[in-house]
């Protein structure tokens, strides 16, 4: 399996089924979990250097922090019911305790935190919606922590593809410190299908094909994005969700564009 393909494995005795440090990937800045938890279960954990934002993939949850607490949130009670999730932003140099008030999926993004703001909930009236793309080209994105809302290093957000169609396309890549045209960003890709024994495909390549991987995409997957254009594309009867999680030593999402398919922004 490619060093950039993760699969979940078993619950271990926290609930964690998949996880990602800048270790394992061999980076610098992205750190992502996800937790399958029952009801009744807790999760406790110190955020120590990163900046942490929970989000609430399914279920409900209260959450507490050192200073706040948010009882009884959650809504959907899947991804693909489409609507916005419930997130918790919460700084470095602080904790949080997960209590799962039903079966709970959770994801935990991570990055390097400066302690700049305080932990806050991140309603799902406070997601930005909106719809990307035209044809088979189009899907729905769920802004949870964009630049122009407030955290050091985290961007994160959820995207809904229709079956048969391709997103993060045309492609694009964002690997190199060249501001304002391009800005330096890992990322992580998590990913669901529905129906769940779905497949999809992820291409991951670059400019000199030093990198060039196209990987099959199966329910719960991760694929690391550490460089190069990442475009994915679903196939008929399978719709996808997957949850993006950015960070680099700037806090902007500038992206380059592969040339020879920005004749395709003309069909947008």
């Amino acid at each position: 399996m490619s060093g950039l393909h993760l699969k979940p494995h078993k619950p271990d005795q926290d609930g964690k089924i998949l996880g990602v440090t800048p270790e394992s990937a061999g980076w610098k800045y992205v750190g992502f979990e996800v937790y399958s938890l029952k009801k009744g279960d807790l999760l406790e954990r110190k955020t120590g250097k990163n900046e942490v934002c929970l989000v609430l993939l399914s279920g409900r949850a209260t959450i507490r922090t050192e200073k706040k607490e948010f009882n009884g949130i959650g809504r959907r009670m899947s991804v693909f019911e489409k609507i916005p999730p419930y997130s918790v932003y919460i700084p470095n140099d602080d904790r949080y305790q997960v209590e799962s008030l039903s079966d709970l999926e959770l994801a935990v993004c991570m990055a390097p935190g400066k302690g700049t703001y305080q932990a806050r909930l991140i309603a799902p009236e406070d997601v930005r919606k909106s719809d990307r793309g035209s044809g088979k080209m189009s899907r729905r994105i769920h802004d949870i922590l964009p630049e122009d809302r407030e955290a050091d290093s985290l961007l994160v957000v959820e995207v809904f593809t229709p079956d048969g169609n391709t997103s993060s396309y045309p492609p694009h890549k964002h690997d190199r410190e060249n501001l304002p045209h391009e800005s330096y960003l890992e990322e992580t890709y998590y990913h669901e299908l529905h129906p769940r024994q779905g497949f999809a495909f992820q291409r991951v390549y670059n400019d000199d094909r030093s990198v060039d991987e196209t990987i099959c995409i199966e329910n719960r997957d991760v694929v690391l994005v550490p460089e190069g254009y990442h475009p994915f594309t679903t196939v008929p009867g399978y719709e996808s969700y997957y949850l993006n999680v950015m960070a680099g030593p700037v806090r902007t999402w500038k992206f380059h564009n592969a040339p020879e398919h920005e004749w395709l922004f003309e069909k947008n």
